[in-house]
């Protein structure tokens, strides 16, 4: 029976891992389906952002109580899973709490999992409070109802469920431990803080019907781990993981600064070249000519905006911060990504359906799930750049749709097409010619 139980857990653990690991090669599939880009320059100033912004929560904490609960439920989830290793070896070999031969250390690291679990469910309670008491505005807006509003609530739950498990199953096993002569293999090891408060409660019951419930707490515990493992995949706290590559990977250039297309830029310089001869045959590098100018798909955004929009945490903050969003235009920086990434699973999901092919579906990002008016309703302020607590850039984005807009489709908005046209006549945005091109000071 013992050995059926080892059997049993390490079929369900392979299970987990496997299932996990599955879907992580299906997201790096997806992401890859972006174009090129090289972010391999500046190491040491991307690992510094790595260890400041995903590990150490610099941009989490601008905004103080949010930014210290996070911190807290953070460190939680850091450090409490570190007893994972523990349980797995337990389950795969039978043994019980196998680093307790650590003495004092080990006394320590389960006091400090005990003390840190309690401050997640303070903080998870806080945050399920702020959501759904509260409901502070940036969490009840039109981009969060539905499946996005119903995920946040339960991942909290799952907190809520996992860290108490792990309170009752400590709080068992110290109740056995404490039986006189001992019971089983239940030898006193580990400092509780917390369970200990909790322990009394199996006071009177027989010892067999204790350890019956110690197992069961520990089965739903790592039952539980493994199940929310998995449910990662399906919700925005993927963020958990991505959030370390997607800093390092992030934009270093000045906020503000956009990429040229090498083509158009080629182009630009033949024209003002007075050496140029008007009359040669262009050498066309058929490399630099892109397929396309802009971004219309997921295709052809590159593949760092799509482990972006993975990797968006869906806290709202681009959008409270977004002077467009707050004087009532339709912009949202969050829905820009999460339209981005539903799009992305919408590909994945097509090119999973016929064999590793995308197949055309007659859909596209732009107009199917981000519209021209929520584009263009953006001032490029990058508000949303500098809000974002794992450097997401909705502007980039915004920007290569509109780019689209523009070059592809001749689609910008009469004033822009205006200014365009006076740029090209006249070399100026005004409507004056050459000649009179100072005309605009006195306009007023």
């Amino acid at each position: 029976m013992h050995y059926l139980s080892n059997i049993l857990f390490a079929i369900i653990l392979t299970i987990g891992v496997t299932y996990f690991v599955r879907n992580i090669k299906k997201i790096l599939r997806n992401i890859n389906l972006g174009q090129a880009v090289d972010r391999s320059d500046q190491s040491s100033e991307r690992w510094k952002n790595m260890a400041m912004i995903a590990l150490g929560q610099s941009k989490m904490v601008k905004r103080p109580i949010a930014g210290i609960l996070h911190i807290v439920v953070y460190l939680g989830f850091v450090i409490i899973n570190i007893e994972v290793l523990e349980i797995i070896i337990d389950g795969l070999f039978g043994t019980h709490r196998v680093f307790s031969f650590l003495g004092i250390v080990y006394d320590v690291l389960i006091g400090s999992f005990e003390i840190l679990a309690l401050l997640v469910l303070v903080a998870v309670i806080v945050f399920l409070i702020r959501r759904n008491v509260i409901k502070l505005k940036r969490f009840i807006s039109n981009d969060l109802q539905g499946w996005p509003k119903s995920d946040a609530n339960y991942i909290l739950y799952f907190e809520i469920v996992l860290m108490s498990l792990f309170l009752l199953m400590n709080a068992a096993d110290l109740h056995l431990q404490n039986i006189p002569g001992g019971f089983g293999h239940y030898d006193p090891a580990g400092f509780f803080p917390i369970s200990q408060y909790i322990a009394p409660f199996f006071d009177g019951m027989n010892p067999t019907s204790v350890a019956f419930f110690e197992r069961i707490f520990w089965w739903l515990h790592i039952t539980g781990i493994l199940i929310f493992l998995n449910y990662l995949y399906f919700s925005k706290h993927l963020h958990i993981l991505l959030a370390f590559p997607n800093t390092y990977f992030a934009d270093l250039n000045p906020k503000g600064q956009f990429d040229n297309l090498a083509s158009v830029t080629n182009e630009v310089k033949l024209m003002i070249d007075p050496n140029a001869d008007p009359y040669a045959v262009p050498v066309v590098d058929e490399n630099a000519i892109p397929s396309k100018f802009g971004a219309s798909d997921v295709q052809d955004l590159n593949w760092v905006q799509l482990l972006n929009a993975y990797t968006c945490t869906e806290c709202g903050r681009c959008t409270s911060s977004c002077p467009a969003n707050q004087t009532g235009k339709k912009l949202s920086p969050r829905k820009i990504m999460m339209d981005t990434r539903d799009r992305l699973e919408e590909v994945g999901i097509n090119i999973d359906k016929n064999n590793g092919i995308f197949v055309p579906d007659n859909k596209s990002l732009l107009n199917d799930y981000i519209t021209a008016e929520e584009l263009w309703a953006c001032t490029s302020c990058n508000a949303c750049v500098e809000e974002c607590p794992v450097n997401i850039s909705p502007l980039s984005i915004i920007m290569d749709m509109r780019r689209y807009l523009v070059m592809e489709q001749s689609a910008a908005p009469m004033s822009l097409n205006a200014m365009m046209t006076n740029i090209e006549n006249n070399g100026a945005p005004w409507q004056y010619n050459q000649q009179d091109r100072l005309n605009w000071k006195n306009e007023n």
